[in-house]
């Protein structure tokens, strides 16, 4: 990084600290993160050389993954494995929920795309829609020939509008609705001491290498968590995560998905955009309704079960847990199921269909 790039970092998180402190003054749900997001966001789009540093953004996964895995007592691993059943119809869910939103997509605008040859048209289309990691659809995309420009702009629009948008759904649902905190589902560590802390950043810290060594989704986030979920089940309860370090996390996530929206993502076949706004939203309400049939189902609060299937990310939707006490643990394993599912069978799904396509074409 030279000192232009650093300069830049440095001005983009003053700029998200100031946002994310007027946010805590004005008591919005999640200030740590939309205050940077938004602020982030408007600053790109209006041309200001905001930047977003690799190294912060792995960092913050790195301690939301932490920090989430202490939720994952014995107790609470047992509440987990017997909602199993309902892990397996959310995943499912997403599937299905990802493919008819991408055969919209395909319809609704096959006439602008004419011009691309039909596996990239379907493959742009497909890709977009599902409701996986943005980057790791983007590769996906990229592999079958898709525009990939489309598909990191639509997870774009996606991700932003289902992390601004929930948290304030929760924060009203909290204020109308009386949640109580479950304390089945509190953290096992609760207090953040030393040296325990630093055991735990070790350990964690190797989760997060040993999944970047391995080339896995998410490492940083997804070795954290892990180790941290490990440690907590065997009853190891070195410290809790300072809530100073959690609120730093979370600005630096903010960033990294407000720096996206740079100046040229508006003029990006702007009415691609709106159909990916459109479908998220229609995603979203769909997915409340899914929610509350689980809730139902579960006996689990309603709140916690809308948070479990968002078509969202897994560490913005396990934060909103997180600051909110609405089941950090059974949303953090929905979300992860749903993610590891998704990038194990997105891409045999679409050749499957891409197959049973052209035998129809041939017949």
């Amino acid at each position: 990084m030279n000192f232009r790039e650093l300069t830049r970092t440095a001005l983009t998180l003053l700029v998200a600290l100031t946002a994310a402190e007027l946010c805590v003054w004005l008591h919005t749900p999640i200030p740590w993160m939309l205050g940077p997001l938004l602020a982030t966001a408007v600053a790109s789009v209006l041309g200001a050389p905001t930047r977003s540093a690799a190294l912060l953004r792995n960092g913050g996964q790195w301690v939301i993954g932490a920090a989430l895995g202490l939720y994952f007592t014995p107790q609470v691993a047992a509440l987990v494995t017997s909602l199993w059943w309902a892990i397996a119809l959310a995943v499912v869910w997403a599937l299905a929920l990802g493919a008819l939103f991408g055969l919209w997509l395909q319809r609704q605008h096959a006439a602008d795309f004419a011009h691309l040859p039909p596996g990239a048209w379907r493959a742009t289309s497909y890709f977009a829609s599902a409701i996986g990691g943005a980057s790791e659809m983007t590769l996906l995309a990229e592999r079958h020939g898709a525009r990939t420009d489309l598909v990191a702009a639509a997870h774009s629009v996606r991700l932003v509008i289902v992390v601004v948008s929930v948290p304030f759904a929760m924060q009203w649902a909290q204020n109308h609705w009386g949640l109580q905190v479950d304390a089945r589902l509190l953290p096992g560590p609760r207090v953040a001491q030393w040296p325990g802390l630093l055991w735990l950043a070790l350990a964690t810290a190797g989760g997060a290498l040993l999944m970047t060594w391995l080339k896995r989704t998410n490492p940083w986030f997804m070795g954290a968590l892990l180790v941290s979920m490990g440690l907590t089940l065997s009853g190891v309860y070195w410290s809790a995560v300072p809530t100073a370090l959690s609120n730093a996390a979370q600005l630096v996530i903010g960033v990294s998905l407000g720096v996206r929206f740079q100046r040229e993502f508006v003029h990006t076949a702007p009415r691609w955009l709106a159909s990916a706004a459109t479908g998220t939203l229609v995603m979203m309400v769909l997915s409340v309704g899914f929610g509350l049939a689980l809730a139902w189902a579960t006996g689990l609060h309603p709140a916690t079960l809308i948070l479990g299937t968002s078509p969202g990310g897994i560490a913005e939707m396990a934060i909103t847990a997180k600051v909110l006490q609405l089941g950090v643990p059974v949303v953090t394993a929905f979300q992860v199921c749903r993610l590891v599912a998704v990038l194990i069978l997105v891409g045999p799904i679409f050749e499957w269909i891409g197959g049973v396509s052209g035998q129809e074409k041939a017949v």
